[in-house]
């Protein structure tokens, strides 16, 4: 029997954002992070509803930063704004995270064949998190924990997926396009989400694919079962929605997307995986060539590191495909 709009208890916000997706280096992640509120208003701000605890910035060490991952993060700059929302947030699952190994485990479980089978990864271990103390961690912890239901909100799923190369490679062979495999991805991203959480309104924020502003056919491509509508399509939002038996589902494709607080955490789970991944494969091309410069994968530096590690490449057998995009 079909609900109507006044059964309607619960609203989910899911926000998504991704890393990686110009680099020539390194994987291509995205996330997606599903927040409940005792709400029917798909509009909750939760930066406003969570003031006591999250700011969009680094301002205070009494607020837990979420934001865009770029106004946390600069090259060479420590992870530490980065890791206090991400382990705050993770520190609302059960599982534990202390260990590289653990964060792709936990965040990212159904791309580990993928890693297992590259030598950077696979034998590639540290400590986590990287830059926050232990004091700061558990503040940021208790604050978290006890803050979210006092403002009656709940994170209910953070989720990545990452695209190494050798998969982003054949993927972007079989739909000719970059932006055809990031859309894909983050859609397939909302779908689970969306299975794991049953008989809610749901806002879906992405921030804008490459620019584009037409979904309707990637979104029937990922929902085929669907009869989407659109709402309306231009550079500042395309906007589309569709109705099931058990929920109202709205989704926006918005230019600066992370202004959603669930877009910018998964703009910050995305980063610091994304990080955490070079971190592994500068490790492992340093131990044969102990001088070279770190990379952090983007076109230009990443061809010099691609020419100075070339012998090497070659002694150790490795193909182009495995770590080099092709897009």
């Amino acid at each position: 029997m079909r609900k109507s709009e006044s059964d309607f208890e619960v609203t989910l916000l899911i926000g998504t954002d991704e890393a990686g997706y110009g680099p020539n280096l390194g994987p291509l992640l995205i996330s997606a992070t599903a927040w409940r509120v005792p709400d029917d208003d798909t509009d909750t701000d939760l930066y406003v509803r969570l003031h006591r605890v999250v700011r969009a910035d680094a301002s205070s060490t009494s607020h837990i930063p979420i934001a865009d991952s770029k106004q946390l993060y600069k090259p060479g700059g420590g992870l530490r704004n980065l890791e206090r929302g991400v382990f705050a947030a993770l520190s609302t699952c059960a599982a534990s995270v202390d260990r590289w190994r653990d964060a792709w485990l936990v965040l990212a479980s159904a791309d580990i064949k993928q890693w297992q089978r590259v030598p950077w990864y696979s034998d590639y271990d540290t400590a986590l998190p990287i830059d926050l103390d232990e004091e700061l961690r558990g503040t940021d912890r208790s604050l978290f924990t006890e803050g979210l239901p006092a403002a009656n909100v709940s994170l209910a799923q953070i989720r990545s997926t990452a695209v190494f190369p050798a998969r982003f490679n054949e993927l972007v062979d079989r739909y000719d396009s970059k932006g055809s495999v990031l859309s894909l991805a983050t859609l397939e991203l909302v779908r689970n989400a969306l299975e794991q959480h049953d008989d809610t309104n749901v806002l879906i924020q992405c921030d804008k694919h490459g620019g584009r502003n037409r979904y309707l056919a990637v979104l029937q491509t990922v929902f085929p079962d669907e009869r989407v509508k659109i709402l309306r399509e231009g550079r500042a939002a395309s906007v589309y929605r569709w109705v099931t038996p058990s929920r109202q589902i709205e989704i926006r494709f918005v230019a600066k997307g992370e202004s959603f607080l669930p877009a910018a955490l998964a703009s910050m789970t995305s980063k610091y995986l994304r990080e955490l991944a070079m971190k592994a494969f500068n490790a492992f091309w340093r131990q044969h060539l102990p001088s070279l410069k770190p990379t952090a994968g983007y076109p230009v530096d990443a061809k010099r590191f691609k020419a100075e590690i070339e012998a090497v490449q070659q002694k150790l057998g490795i193909e182009d495909r495995v770590f080099w995009r092709s897009r």
